[in-house]
């Protein structure tokens, strides 16, 4: 009993001899009631009985012995989570017995039988040989029957085969090559069961649920699901007539078997496995991605390993053995139902240099294009090749087997098919799939690296949480949070309004105590400085001075400050661009006044260490190399910068990623320190906080903290004008992305105080912001083409100066078909308008989200530094929740038809369009070598 490890050549395929092995045979097997003959091969017949169950007869009384062969179809692959192993263990299992039959291989034994089961990712076989003997068939026969659908799967059966079972998973474990290749094979495959082992894990095999194994053994082991092969002498009808009573009873299952539809993905990039353990000598080997057994191209790449890993004309033996960089080298496929591997390696001596060694084998495999075959290569495999399929073909006790792994591969018909592949065979067909197959990318590379006394990390389980938790209560000392009321009205009433004169220039308060989870509070600072006119040339440069603050200090460097901010279990987020600089503070109400103090510290006096500035300077340029690459941040990119006519000095325009890398490359420490000094500093300063805090003591922080300090050259907001756009649509070629980006946009005279923001903010809602809106019902639900879309409306709240968004994740191939259901569903809003119970529920869901916004204290706190520029409280949103609550479908109608033109948005799309054809710009890249899809 084991489980299958793949061969050092196939030996399933070749040329028909003229040996004469089928010349004796008997006239056809007369078909029995309830059995069909359905196909025939070169002497080997295929029948089925009605119940499902397909039998193969191969008789050859050239040698006086039968070979009975029964392959279920069910192997490693089936195995579901937390099954690993099952297959195997069900094939132990039944050798136990069944209510008739209990020592199964005791009464093989008895009659002489050679018997025994083995297990791989496909097939599960049990096969028996024996001198020729009616008697011993039919019996056989019945207990293969018997064993089929009444096998026992008994508690204490399985516990005193674990045993066994567990000393079979060892002796593998002993060998470093079958470690190192399982471990190869779980990392070339990142979803298929091709991945796991089949003799499974161990804490699998151990913990078995007897009743799950049950239920394995009675969906897969029935005759729908299984094939009988009886190869050697024997009397065809005879035999048929005993399969057919002994079979022919049993039942076709009610059930179905779940369909496989796991597909492995191309392989975008080499792996690597190393494994350290004790003894042996070294290792280096190779795996590819290759096709499945039946493909076409796989008896072509098969030859090609015999070429590459032959002994001693291969081409891995003459670059490594002779120059002392392997003892020995090896190279096989896996025949598998789905697309497989092949494995090359090598086996080393003791001193030789393991990389040299792994290069030179991957150098010899992927370099064919340079090095290609040649005819008397091929030629020389081919002999070999046929060679092995002759001698398996002229014995049929392995013909029996044989035919078994053909089955597992999808048809025992293509144990005669790759034979005759391997014939017709061309150096171009093998040259192909050679060059398509062995590419860096395609690679899982491997190592054996013998280790004395390895160290490894301590075994890890699983904690018993109901022993830990048996007698916690948690903190003696927690406190309820008060049930607050996020009601426009009762923010603004218990919302602290007032300003805080300094010498240097007033700071704007919004301070909100009150009792929270955790007596933590969400804090807002805000400064502003400058105009768009002394701003001029300074955007990248105001940028970088934010991102660069808590980089380090005049007395701190960055990791005291992170220091610090941890010690005080807070969080600070800082963000400064233009002329605005912000923090968020997360933090536990006690200890916000220091946070106050060394946050302002940290505004007050970066340093922009050099060393700093460097590292920041080489992550912003990949970012800005990585977003060259990336469909959304292409597309975001291009809509922005359409229409955008600022001068390129001017802090509003928006650059191109060329400019922006460009731009990084003059960035100094010099500009950066005049920056913060000519800009940074009091005069227009907001702080808002929501949560658990003592406000004199937060306002004593701000006072100190900013006493002294230079007042800021005055402060004018930059203007966002609104401008006519011509309509426009680009798309951008991104090769090798599996996702494009859509997005359009149109812009609107239109400022939040005017009587149809309310109506398009419900009308916008409907269209494409919430999960019931028409975008999404249409687009994701109805056609399943993107798993986000979405639609955004922006209105300023100073100027007549809006945008109108819609945006969504797509495959390139879908693109016409995605574009095309924006496009209706927009022209349908117009024509038709939103119902009356879409803006009904519309309104009763918008409010709801309004409210559970209001509910967030960061939210509160964020939305206070707003109201605080803009003159406003919480009865600005109250008057919205009323204007939402009062409005009427004519009114939403109303308004999106006034506003909303289809024809005046501007779109790109960003994707791999050329793969497919689908109109896209041509690539100006390559995208990197990759093995086929199979």
């Amino acid at each position: 009993m084991g489980f299958k490890l793949p061969r050092a050549w196939r030996l399933l395929a070749g040329v028909a001899t003229g040996l004469g092995l089928w010349s004796s045979l008997p006239a056809w097997a007369a078909t029995p009631p309830g059995v069909t003959q359905t196909s025939v091969v070169e002497g080997i017949t295929e029948y089925q009985l009605n119940n499902g169950l397909r039998v193969l007869l191969a008789p050859d009384a050239s040698k006086p012995t039968t070979t009975v062969n029964m392959t279920y179809l069910v192997g490693a692959r089936d195995e579901n989570y937390g099954q690993t192993g099952m297959a195997h263990l069900l094939e132990h299992m039944l050798f136990k017995g069944t209510s008739t039959t209990r020592n199964a291989l005791g009464e093989f034994s008895r009659r002489g039988l050679q018997a025994n089961g083995s297990t791989s990712s496909d097939r599960t076989n049990y096969f028996a040989s024996f001198a020729a003997d009616p008697d011993t068939l039919e019996w056989y026969l019945g207990w293969q029957a018997d064993a089929m659908v009444n096998s026992l799967i008994a508690r204490e059966d399985l516990d005193s085969e674990m045993t066994v079972v567990r000393n079979e998973m060892e002796s593998g474990e002993n060998s470093p090559f079958r470690v190192l290749m399982q471990k190869m094979q779980a990392a070339a495959y990142q979803w298929h069961n091709y991945g796991k082992s089949t003799i499974g894990a161990r804490s699998d095999v151990e913990n078995v649920d007897v009743a799950q194994l049950r239920a394995f053994y009675h969906q897969y082991y029935q005759p729908d699901n299984a094939v009988l092969i009886v190869a050697g002498k024997f009397d065809p009808d005879a035999t048929l007539t005993a399969i057919s009573e002994a079979f022919g009873k049993l039942p076709r299952p009610e059930r179905k078997l779940p369909t496989r539809y796991t597909e492995e993905p191309v392989q975008d990039g080499e792996r690597a496995v190393t494994l350290r353990r004790t003894g042996g000598t070294p290792l280096v080997a190779a795996m590819y991605h290759i096709p499945a057994g039946a493909s076409a191209d796989f008896a072509a790449f098969d030859l090609a390993t015999q070429i590459l890993a032959d002994t001693p004309s291969g081409r891995l033996y003459g670059a490594m053995v002779p120059n002392e960089l392997a003892a020995s080298v090896f190279g096989f496929t896996f025949d598998q139902h789905d697309p497989g591997l092949v494995m090359f390696g090598a086996q080393l001596q003791p001193g030789m240099p393991q990389e040299k060694s792994l290069a030179s084998l991957t150098d010899t495999l992927e370099s064919l294009g340079e090095h290609p075959f040649t005819q008397a290569e091929l030629d020389r495999a081919r002999s070999q090749w046929l060679s092995a399929w002759e001698q398996t073909y002229s014995d049929p006790e392995k013909v029996g087997v044989a035919l078994s792994e053909a089955i597992a591969s999808g048809d025992w018909r293509l144990f005669f098919l790759q034979r005759d592949r391997v014939r017709d065979a061309k150096l171009t067909e093998v040259q192909r799939v050679a060059e398509a197959y062995l590419v860096r990318s395609n690679r899982t590379e491997g190592r054996y690296v013998p280790t004395e006394g390895p160290r490894r990390a301590p075994a890890l389980g699983t904690p018993d949480l109901a022993a830990i938790f048996k007698d916690y209560k948690g903190d003696p000392d927690f406190r309820q949070a008060e049930a607050f009321d996020p009601t426009p009205l009762n923010i603004d009433s218990r919302t602290q309004r007032s300003t805080l004169d300094l010498p240097n220039g007033p700071v704007k308060l919004a301070l909100l105590p009150k009792a929270t989870r955790g007596e933590r509070v969400q804090a807002e600072l805000q400064l502003q400085f400058g105009d768009a006119e002394s701003l001029k040339g300074l955007r990248l440069t105001s940028s970088v001075v934010g991102d660069l603050l808590t980089r380090g200090t005049n007395k701190l460097t960055r990791q005291e400050i992170r220091d610090r901010i941890d010690g005080l279990r807070a969080t600070v987020s800082l963000a400064g661009g233009g002329t605005t600089v912000s923090a968020s503070i997360s933090a536990p109400g006690e200890n916000l006044p220091a946070v106050v103090t060394l946050l302002l510290d940290v505004l007050r006096n970066p340093s922009f260490p050099q060393p700093e500035l460097d590292e920041y300077l080489r992550q912003s340029v990949t970012a800005v190399r990585s977003a060259m690459t990336e469909p959304t941040a292409l597309a975001s990119r291009a809509l922005a910068r359409h229409g955008n006519d600022w001068p390129a000095d001017d802090i509003r325009y928006v650059p191109t990623f060329d400019e922006s890398l460009k731009e990084l490359g003059t960035v100094n420490r010099k500009d950066l320190v005049d920056f913060h000094k000519r800009f940074y500093g009091a005069g227009a300063v907001s702080f808002s906080a929501v949560g658990d805090f003592d406000s004199a003591k937060v306002q004593k922080a701000l006072k100190d903290g900013l006493a002294g300090w230079r007042q800021a050259p005055a402060y004018t907001r930059v203007s966002d004008p609104f401008r006519e756009i011509k309509a426009a649509h680009q798309d951008i070629d991104t090769p090798d992305k599996a996702n494009a980006f859509y997005i359009a946009r149109m812009p609107l005279a239109l400022r939040d105080n005017d009587p149809d923001f309310v109506p398009l903010y419900l009308a916008n809602f409907l269209l494409g912001t919430s999960e019931t809106s028409r975008l999404w019902n249409r687009v994701r639900e109805k056609e399943g083409l993107s798993y986000n879309v979405r639609s955004s409306l922006s209105v300023s709240a100073y100027e007549p100066s809006a945008s109108w968004t819609v945006y969504a994740i797509f495959a390139p191939q879908n693109r016409a078909r995605l574009e095309t259901a924006i496009s209706e569903e927009l022209a349908r809003a117009l024509k038709e308008g939103f119902s009356a119970k879409e803006v009904k529920e519309g309104v009763a869901a918008l409010l709801n989200y309004r409210r559970l916004a209001r509910a967030q204290d960061d939210v509160l706190a964020s939305t206070w530094v707003d109201y605080l520029d803009r003159g406003r409280t919480f009865e600005w949103s109250a008057n919205v929740d009323r204007a939402i609550s009062a409005l009427s479908v004519e009114d939403v109608n109303a308004a999106l038809r006034r506003h909303l033109k289809p024809e005046a948005f501007s779109s790109v799309t960003a994707g791999d369009f050329t793969k497919k054809d689908l109109g896209g710009k041509p690539a100006e890249a390559q995208a990197p070598a990759a093995a086929p899809a199979k």
